[in-house]
This record gives C-alpha cells, sequence and structure tokens, in this order.
C-alpha cells in the first residue's frame, strides 16, 4: 500500500516550485518573511517560486526546516489546488489574505490526502443534491430533511450524517477565531473544512451553514452577504426545524430556560435564540433583552457544551490500516508530508473515540456507513 517515492535517486528528482509556493502560504509567510528566516535574498526566493532558479541542497534543507516540510515533499507532482472563488468562508470579511491562503493551502494537502484514502478505500459517493431552485433556504432545509428521511427528528451528529452522505470533513488547523469553516466541491466530491476549536454547538452550525452553501451555491461563486445569509437561515432551519421547535419550546423563555432547551437540537443558546425570533415565538424586545443576557455571560464559552462530535470514517480507515501494519507516519512519508501536518488534518476529528454525542436521529434510520478495502 506504500506510494512513498522518497527513496528515488537525487539526480532523477526536479524540485518542484509550486510545493515552494504552496508550503510558504500554508505557514502564513510572504516572500519577505521567508527569505529572512532563511537567510536567503527574497530575490532568491522569488526565483524559486518562478521556477527560475532551484535551491542549492544546503538552502532547500533550511527551507524544509523552516516551513516544517520534508525535503521530498519539494519533489512531488504538482498538487491539486482549491481556487479561491469557489471556496465559502463564513468570516470572509475579518480574515486576512495570509488566513485565507493558509486555509486553502492546507485544503490542498487534504485534498492530496483525500486521493490517498480513495486510492485505498471506497467512500461513500455524494448525495448533496442541488436545492438552489427552492423558493427560500428554509424551504431548502425542509426538502433535504425529507430526501434523507430525517423528518422533524433531532440530529444527533452532524459529522456522521454528512461522512454518510459523501461529504469529506477535514480539520482547519488555523488557531485564529477569524477562520471559523470554509466548504468547496472539487469535480463531484463536497468538501468541508471545521475549525475544530469551536464548541460543539457551534462547529455543528458551522457544519450546517457550510452544508447550506454546498446545496443552494453550488453552481455559484459562494461569496456576500446574501450567500451568507441564505446559509444561515438553511442551517438554522436544517438542525432546528420549524414544528419541531413549536412543538417543544415556549414562549417567554428565560436564559436558564433556553440552556435547557438546547439540548434538544445540540445547538448554542445564541442560535436558538435567534430561531425562537424567527419562527414567532419571541418578540423583538425578548430577544435582544435575550441577547443581553447571553453577552452578559461570556458569548465565547457556551453553557453546558455537548460532547464532540468526532469523525466515524477517518479512525475507521487507520483501524483497517493498523491491522496491516501501517501507521500515521507511514501515511505521512506516502504523503510526503509530517506526521503533525497529517495530524492537523484530523484535529478534534479522529483522536477521541468515534462513539458520543447526544441521543437522537442521525437521520431516521440509523446511517451505517461502511468502507470498501480497495486492495481486497
Amino acid at each position: 500500500m506504500s506510494t512513498s517515492n522518497s527513496e528515488a535517486p537525487e539526480q532523477q528528482r526536479t524540485f518542484n516550485p509550486t510545493r515552494l509556493t504552496l508550503a510558504r502560504k500554508r505557514r502564513g509567510f510572504t516572500k519577505g518573511q521567508l527569505s529572512e528566516l532563511v537567510g536567503v535574498d527574497v530575490r532568491s526566493v522569488s526565483a524559486y517560486e518562478s521556477g527560475e532558479s532551484s535551491p542549492r541542497t544546503d538552502s532547500l534543507n533550511e527551507l524544509a526546516t523552516v516551513l516544517k516540510f520534508p525535503v521530498e515533499f519539494f519533489y512531488g507532482a504538482n498538487l491539486e489546488g482549491i481556487i479561491a472563488d469557489s471556496a465559502s468562508f463564513r468570516a470572509m470579511s475579518k480574515m486576512t489574505a495570509s488566513q485565507r491562503y493558509m486555509a486553502l493551502s492546507q485544503g490542498a494537502i487534504a485534498l492530496h490526502f483525500n486521493t490517498w484514502i480513495e486510492s485505498r478505500f471506497e467512500l461513500p459517493k455524494s448525495e448533496i443534491p442541488d436545492l438552489s431552485q427552492e423558493r427560500s433556504p428554509e424551504a431548502a432545509a425542509d426538502s433535504l430533511r425529507r430526501l434523507w428521511d430525517i423528518g422533524e427528528l433531532s440530529i444527533r451528529n452532524m459529522i456522521h450524517l454528512l461522512e454518510a452522505k459523501g461529504v469529506r470533513i477535514f480539520s482547519l488547523s488555523i488557531d485564529s477565531r477569524e477562520v471559523d469553516a470554509f466548504s468547496t466541491w472539487k469535480d463531484k466530491t463536497p468538501f468541508i473544512f471545521l475549525n475544530c476549536m469551536k464548541s460543539s454547538e457551534r462547529s455543528r452550525y458551522d457544519a450546517a451553514h457550510e452544508l447550506g452553501h454546498l446545496v443552494l451555491h453550488r453552481h455559484a461563486t459562494p461569496h456576500g452577504r446574501e450567500a451568507e445569509r441564505e446559509a444561515d437561515l438553511f442551517a438554522s432551519a436544517f438542525l432546528m426545524p420549524r414544528a419541531s421547535v413549536l412543538a417543544i419550546a415556549r414562549r417567554y423563555p428565560s436564559l436558564t430556560d433556553l440552556i435547557q432547551l438546547k439540548k434538544n437540537w445540540t445547538v448554542s443558546v445564541a442560535a436558538l435564540n435567534r430561531r425562537l425570533h424567527a419562527v414567532g415565538m419571541l418578540s423583538d424586545w425578548e430577544y435582544r433583552s435575550l441577547c443581553i443576557q447571553i453577552a452578559k455571560n461570556d458569548r465565547t464559552r457556551e453553557p453546558e457544551e455537548a460532547p464532540r462530535e468526532v469523525s466515524q470514517v477517518l479512525p475507521k480507515i487507520f483501524s483497517v490500516l493498523h491491522k496491516k501494519g501501517i501507521g500515521r507516519s507511514q501515511v505521512a512519508r506516502d504523503l510526503s508530508i509530517s506526521r503533525s501536518e497529517l495530524e492537523e488534518l484530523m484535529f478534534g476529528l479522529a483522536m477521541a473515540s468515534i462513539e458520543g454525542g447526544r441521543k437522537g436521529a442521525l437521520g431516521g434510520k440509523h446511517t451505517q456507513l461502511i468502507l470498501v478495502d480497495k486492495r481486497h
């Protein structure tokens, strides 16, 4: 199963300038910053990245050390990237260009990893429909629930549900609150990248928000306030169906009531407050009053946070590989990346047991995710 080419003779390998650019952006460096860290002229870095010249062995070793990529990484073929205009970022206006490039370059490495996985395992095919013609985001959420046979039930685990429907989920390992999540299509496969440093409730909402982009904006550039508003409306309706909210919630809830009620749908108190207002169970004054109370109680910390949701695909894959004597270090070598880079793609998704979360419906009937090992 090993595909590593790290043993190829030095003289037969060719330095790939596009990989240097990707590695630099992955670390959030400008060319000037990288040149200072490596101790070469900025014109040399520009020449390396343009392909005008290749770094000497000592310079390449220093580049690899600073960028935290194995030397072998810079000899690989071009990696398929993610076009910025095709990716939806939740907090686009708050992000710096450096943060966006860091996220997109990590996405490119995730695509590389996903290709490695799909060459060995048969993953679920996409069942993400195009619902851009629905009359509203809420109607699209209702349609998707019917299509997936979820009805009005609470979704027990968003990550499991999305993986079972063919979405590839990876961690977005960027230490920044401005980078929430993003999604994109590559050919016919949908990808969602989540910032797993956030609470379980907020990560679930981010996942539902990105699902909204996937079903509503598949054939359009998923940017702008209107696209974000539509994805928010979809996420709220998908996680908290109107009929379910009207049946369970009561009018004039206190903040204490919201903390208990949110457990029915595993959402944040802020998201539930907005939903109650949207369905007419809170007046404008009541909604604003609860917003003030939520802010006073520290909006960065979710009260009575739910257990974190994790992937079921990634642990199953590594369980099969482990039985074959293939560990994460070997996978990283096959990909010509460091083990830490590999684990950052799975941070918060595969480090814990795949069991957990609240009881409820993963989707109507319990959805079983089956991986097929192509090597058998």
